[in-house]
């Protein structure tokens, strides 16, 4: 990527989250005239900036991941403690993330680890501007993904739980169970000698080729139901959370990624185009046959 590309990224990424900011700070309470929304939605990006320096100066990807679920924890704390009138949406909503992020983080920190290293960074982590534009988007995608979530926690409307808090809590779970089931059966499976340089078709794998994803997408569909009661205006804006959840993982860095490197590997292979052909690409469906 060249510089210049490298440079529009980061300003494109920050004129994104100038939007989403000035949203989600359209109801939110004010510290000294300056909405905590605003406050908290920089976090992301200070976090990220910072370690961006020394993950440069060693040519390491290594806490890419970490930093993101660090990012997550970090502003939504900071969030529920500067608000002097949270409420039990605001605890269950600040819960949600925080046990997905510390749960996903530390999970992706130790296959990293495993692994030595993520082939998507080899040869970004040695030019400046790409690297760089990497941990910006990664501030951003901190930021729209929890928009939904931090907008509700930084609101200054109070309403109860009600029928759609309830039924978002138990998306929430649903999700979460489910994107934690796949990994658990992907690490398990690989970790079977036997299966070396084989894909996976048991399990959840079985009724999807990423039941991780859509275990992903769904628990932020959740979030984003327990957070949608308090929010008003152009708050409402930050219900793009979960839609943008979906769209990267379906359309940008997640299953055309993981798509184009299973079919370079096992395109040739016959049972590879049969598991593709009879399951479902994203949503648990029962097999073909």
């Amino acid at each position: 990527m060249t510089v210049s590309q490298s440079i529009t990224g980061i300003v494109a990424s920050l004129l994104v989250a100038i939007l989403i900011v000035t949203a989600g700070s359209s109801g939110s309470i004010s510290l000294q005239g300056v909405p905590l929304f605003a406050v908290c939605g920089i976090i992301g990006f200070l976090l990220h900036w910072t370690v961006f320096i020394p993950s440069f100066a060693f040519r390491t990807e290594h806490y890419f991941d970490l930093t993101g679920s660090l990012s997550y924890v970090s502003t939504v704390v900071a969030a529920i403690m500067l608000n002097p009138s949270f409420d039990i949406r605001d605890i269950i909503i600040c819960l949600m993330i925080v046990i997905w992020a510390t749960r996903l983080g530390s999970f992706l920190f130790r296959r990293i680890k495993k692994d030595g290293q993520d082939k998507r960074f080899i040869v970004m982590k040695t030019q400046f501007t790409w690297f760089l534009m990497t941990w910006t988007i990664g501030g951003l995608w901190v930021l729209v993904t929890m928009a939904a979530g931090l907008a509700a926690l930084t609101s200054n409307t109070t309403v109860e739980l009600g029928l759609i808090g309830f039924a978002g809590i138990a998306i929430w779970i649903f999700g979460f169970v489910i994107e934690v089931m796949a990994d658990y059966q992907k690490t398990q499976f690989k970790k079977n000698p036997d299966n070396k340089d084989l894909f996976i078709t048991t399990g959840l794998w079985s009724w999807s080729q990423h039941p991780n994803y859509f275990g992903e997408i769904t628990l932020w569909f959740g979030l984003a139901l327990v957070a949608l009661p308090v929010l008003s205006g152009w708050q409402l804006a930050t219900m793009v959370s979960p839609f943008f959840v979906y769209l990267l993982l379906t359309r940008v860095s997640g299953i055309p990624l993981l798509d184009r490197l299973a079919n370079k590997k096992w395109g040739d292979d016959p049972d590879y185009q049969d598991y593709i052909n009879d399951t479902s690409k994203l949503l648990l469906i029962p097999p073909a046959r």
